[in-house]
């Protein structure tokens, strides 16, 4: 489902990768760990390809970095769903219009588009909230709607980018229960943090981003000893 081989990549002559190479597979949960300023967003934007490798190559279900079309890249992002910290919605918009705007750009009509918008809302509990506008919602439920925003193509993978940098800790094991309900559904999720105590509680892979490569690492969970 998606493939780094031999990616090399800098920024401003500063190296970034160095060699990475890493699998992840269809239906996988992926914690992505690391320092701040590693590389883990710079990562993420490789996936929907927003940045390229200077060498070596990304695979994305069927893309290829070295072989995609520009005129493919907004279909590629249509089943790459995008989770942000700051939320990003649409501060003139209310929340079934932030929703209903992912389908109208791309010619969905009205009748299925209010179906699906009605259907991800559902999923993350918040169908009384549609006629809200950004700046009534908590913050946990601004991300409840980025994730709704996330599943309203039927990604085959969902980014999220520290989800929950800008949560409590409540919220955050909220936020991370309905990511892993969506995961047991078969939808591939990588989760960026730097939170270590949210990981600890779950069990998934963790991959750690760490001079450039990616290593593959166990977190013990709370209680376990050496």
């Amino acid at each position: 489902m998606l493939t780094f081989y031999n990616v090399e990549f800098s920024y401003k002559n500063q190296p970034v990768f160095t060699d990475l190479n890493l699998e992840i597979g269809q239906g996988d949960f992926v914690f992505l760990i690391g320092k701040s300023g590693i590389g883990k967003t710079t990562m993420l934007r490789m996936i929907y390809m927003d940045l390229f490798p200077d060498s070596g190559y990304v695979e994305v279900g069927e893309y290829s970095s070295e072989t995609i079309t520009e005129k493919q890249i907004p279909f590629l992002r249509r089943k790459v769903g995008m989770i942000f910290q700051d939320f990003q919605l649409l501060s003139d918009r209310n929340v079934y219009d932030n929703l209903a705007f992912i389908l109208q750009v791309t010619g969905n009509p009205a009748k299925s588009i209010k179906k699906k918008v009605m259907s991800v809302l559902s999923e993350v509990g918040l169908s009384h909230k549609l006629k809200n506008m950004p700046h009534q919602l908590s913050g946990g439920e601004k991300q409840r709607v980025a994730i709704a925003r996330a599943l309203i193509n039927d990604p085959f993978l969902i980014l999220a980018d520290e989800p929950t940098g800008n949560l409590d800790p409540d919220t955050s094991e909220e936020i991370l229960t309905i990511l892993k309900k969506i995961n047991s559904r078969g939808t591939s999720i990588i989760f960026a943090t730097h939170n270590y105590e949210l990981v600890r509680r779950v069990d998934s892979k963790i991959i750690k981003l760490d001079g450039g490569k990616a290593l593959k690492v166990l977190i013990k969970k709370k209680g376990e000893s050496d």
